[in-house]
């Protein structure tokens, strides 16, 4: 998020420095660009801060306004681009949820069965999720336990993860134990799914690891949404 403010007051090379400073220490406030010739500064931020807050921080001698116009303009630009290129970092994990969605469709569709159906669409998921996070081993426990709850208290649990969905997926294609499957879908994907809310809420922006560190797919909606899917799946076929 990007603002442009005018400020008044600045004489030299020191004013410009006081000035950066001074605007760098506010809360939220990540860069901090002065143009003394302009008399401007540009303003990076992680949330809103209120122009009457960036002037409380600057000393008196400096008044500081807001360009208003430019500031809209700028905001709107930045909204639209970074929705953009949320959406086509996101494009992969849709497109592989698609093709587990028709795939489990197609292995159906002549005696529909849609309990049949949950099954496979699950160990596909699991399986086909599990083979990226085994693209990187080493680097995916890392990504994880940035966000799963148990896996920040046990690292060793991060490790065997992968492991955990093929088996979990092999059990669902297969027809193995479901009760026992379905059972360890919602713990492990209930604690993942604590996790990812608790990110979303306190807006962290940081990677998911769904489907491995072979892919940058940042942390969203879509990460909840995903799990969720799961968890109700099992749910109702538990009950």
């Amino acid at each position: 998020m990007i603002h442009q403010y005018n400020i008044e007051g600045m004489t030299c090379g020191s004013c410009k420095k006081s000035v950066e400073e001074s605007l760098q220490k506010v809360k939220n406030v990540k860069g901090v660009a002065v143009d003394i010739q302009k008399k401007e500064a540009t303003v990076t931020m992680e949330k809103y801060v209120s122009t009457e807050e960036l002037k409380a921080a600057l000393p008196v001698k400096y008044n500081l306004t807001e360009k208003q116009i430019k500031h809209k303009i700028e905001s709107n630009h930045a909204i639209y681009d970074k929705e953009k290129s949320k959406l086509q970092q996101l494009k992969p994990l849709f497109l592989i949820l698609f093709y587990i969605t028709v795939a489990s469709i197609l292995m159906h569709y002549q005696d529909w069965n849609i309990q049949s159906f949950m099954l496979d669409f699950m160990g596909l998921f699991y399986i086909v999720f599990s083979f990226f996070k085994m693209l990187d081993l080493k680097g995916f426990p890392s990504s994880f336990s940035m966000y799963d709850p148990l896996a920040k208290k046990l690292p060793i649990y991060a490790k065997v993860y992968p492991f955990i969905e093929t088996v979990l997926g092999l059990m669902f294609l297969l027809r193995i134990q479901i009760p026992i499957a379905l059972i360890i879908t919602i713990v492990v994907l209930g604690i993942t799914t604590v996790g990812v809310t608790k990110t979303l809420l306190d807006k962290k922006s940081i990677k998911c690891a769904c489907l491995g560190t072979a892919l940058n797919l940042p942390m969203t909606e879509a990460t909840f949404i995903e799990n969720a899917i799961m968890l109700v799946m099992a749910i109702l076929m538990l009950i």
